[in-house]
């Protein structure tokens, strides 16, 4: 879904790390440098894929969201 939406070369480069501290660290720096459309699609992605991978696959593909409603009192 995701490779679908962005038709460019896939960086192919081999990295090594001495840690995974160091390669958490990449990793963060990388989708920091992403646009925010680009990493909510890959959430949504991830997503996908998990609840597949369960065997329920949500009708609509949507983050969940949550009401709540706060009363205030009377000044």
């Amino acid at each position: 879904m995701l490779q679908a939406c962005y038709k460019q070369r896939m960086d192919k480069t081999i990295r090594k790390y001495t840690s995974l501290d160091e390669m958490k660290a990449d990793e963060y720096r990388y989708w920091q440098s992403r646009p925010v459309h680009e990493r909510m699609d890959a959430v949504s992605e991830l997503t996908q894929a998990l609840y597949a991978m369960k065997g329920a696959v949500p009708d609509v593909p949507r983050l969940q969201r949550t009401l709540v409603r706060l009363q205030r009192t009377q000044r």
